[in-house]
């Protein structure tokens, strides 16, 4: 009685959104239709899964067979949306295809192809909005302009173009109704998770309608993006593999960005990597020190690399990552980047007493393990063991996959409470995994070095800063040199484990987690 209460009030509550839109000045008659939509496929799937809930206990048998045919059905319901609304539903239909990890691998799979299926606009329009934007016509900045785009997303497309000092640019310039429609999606999706939240309390996804709010605006300012561009370009300025394009001011605007053309192949074409000789080893020992300096160290991290953001190149010294797509960026704050580093150290050392404690100093309280299995993709069982000790076997990442469809609402509820700025570093890791496993680069412990030295950085500058006299600085130096030493003896471990006269006798003798004890 009391869910039919609720699902009553629920629709009480689509129709006061619904007057709302039919009301307001800014969403008028098009705000109904799409929050009608949006309100329609979050009823028919909120009660769906209830309805499931209700009917069987997760020791059924008959549960794992049902809630994977549930899972199926609605995201396909959920891609309908976001195809027919478009705009920022696209938007969030792309994030949850890259969440590889995080949910059921029916949403996943199914809202991967959105990354594909992102409408174009007539380049007529996008001519219209330059000119609106710059005072100039397409024709008088440019001595070229491909009508065809390079490439089209959910709020912009890309195309090629010549300038009269024959330089090459690429100009991204935002769909022309995207901006008003992303409005009308913002206050939709705000709407509908609120009131699904009250519905449902189990289905706690009022972070992405809040992170979407926040972050929508700052994606959707190109001047924005320019700059984060350019800001990344200088905090990672000593990693002489990798390139970001150079952004001409002049011919930008908030709707409108032009920058260096640069070609390469997608990160994940393993055939483009074949062909033009490239490691993919080194491409992601690159991809793996790059994000390790943005997180763990500098604070400024790029939460956007899919592969259409990440090109490689071969170049005279070796392989080049270049860097696309600047609009979505997570600046840490020191506390926060400071225990993230050093919930690392314990899930690299097994540390389960430490991964409890950082943990719970980020909100999760009992479902620490869930966190503990969110980020590194591995169960617990191989974390308590030691996630260095064994590569992950396929089994392993199928129960993986199944526990995610399977505990959908602990991950909500992981998701509801850790920090802000953790939910799309939680993405990142992700996409980055997807790369990897794309690229089917082998495994070691190479990825897990670069990171621990980044984590013991981060904590003793942390530690440093708050020293007040010399003795408390040179005990924090002398911790560091020692941690980073026995990370050096690891590594030449390594080196002695891959040659053919020392491995086998040495394979047994050492494992990385007992070194970093």
């Amino acid at each position: 009685m009391r869910l039919l209460t609720k699902i009553g009030a629920f629709g009480s509550f689509v129709a006061g959104g619904t007057y709302y839109a039919r009301t307001s000045d800014d969403i008028r008659s098009l705000g109904v239709v799409r929050f009608g939509r949006a309100a329609l496929t979050a009823v028919r799937i909120a009660v769906d899964y209830k309805l499931l809930f209700h009917r069987f206990e997760k020791t059924d048998p008959k549960y794992s067979e049902e809630i994977h045919k549930l899972h199926l059905k609605s995201a396909y319901r959920l891609h309908d949306l976001c195809c027919v609304n478009g705009g920022a539903f696209i938007k969030v239909g792309q994030h949850i295809g890259t969440l590889d990890y995080l949910l059921p691998i029916e949403y996943v799979q199914t809202m991967k192809v959105l990354h594909n299926e992102a409408p174009q606009s007539p380049v007529e329009e996008l001519k219209t909005v330059i000119h609106e934007d710059l005072g100039q016509t397409v024709e008088n900045m440019f001595v070229e302009f491909d009508p065809q785009p390079l490439g089209a997303a959910s709020l912009a497309q890309v195309h090629k173009a010549k300038m009269s000092d024959g330089k090459v640019v690429a100009v991204k310039i935002q769909h022309p109704k995207v901006k008003r429609h992303s409005f009308v999606d913002i206050r939709t999706m705000e709407f509908l998770v609120h009131a699904l939240g009250w519905v449902f309390p189990e289905f706690d996804y009022i972070w992405l309608a809040e992170e979407t709010k926040k972050n929508l605006p700052l994606e959707l300012d190109f001047l924005n993006e320019g700059k984060n561009c350019e800001r990344v370009g200088r905090v990672l300025k000593k990693f002489k593999f990798l390139k970001v394009p150079k952004i001409y001011w002049e011919f930008s605007s908030e709707r409108v960005l032009t920058m260096e053309y640069c070609d390469g192949g997608k990160v994940d074409d393993v055939q483009y990597m074949t062909d033009n000789n490239i490691s993919v080893n080194k491409v992601t020992e690159h991809l793996g020190e790059l994000y390790s300096e943005m997180i763990f160290v500098q604070g400024v991290v790029h939460c956007d690399p899919h592969p259409g953001n990440v090109l490689v190149k071969q170049t005279k010294q070796g392989p080049q990552i270049i860097l696309l797509d600047h609009g979505l960026y997570q600046t840490l704050t020191d506390e926060f980047r400071v225990r993230y580093s050093q919930l690392w150290m314990s899930m690299i050392k097994a540390d389960i007493k430490g991964i409890k404690e950082h943990s719970e100093a980020l909100n999760v309280g009992d479902l620490y393990p869930f966190l503990a299995c969110m980020l590194t993709a591995r169960s617990w069982k191989a974390i308590e063991a030691g996630i260095d000790k064994h590569k992950p076997s396929t089994q392993e990442e199928t129960d993986f996959k199944d526990m995610a469809g399977s505990y959908l609402v602990e991950i909500s509820s992981v998701l509801s409470r850790v920090p802000r700025q953790l939910l799309f570093l939680l993405k990142t890791n992700d996409v980055v995994r997807s790369i990897e496993r794309t690229l089917q680069s082998q495994s070691s412990s190479t990825a897990f070095l670069n990171m621990s030295r980044r984590c013991v950085k981060a904590v003793a500058d942390w530690e440093a800063s708050r020293c007040s006299n010399w003795r408390c600085r040179l005990r924090t130096e002398l911790n560091r040199h020692f941690q980073l030493a026995k990370i050096t003896v690891f590594s030449f471990y390594l080196w002695l484990l891959d040659s053919h006269l020392f491995g086998a006798w040495l394979q047994p003798k050492l494992t990385f987690s007992g070194n970093l004890r």
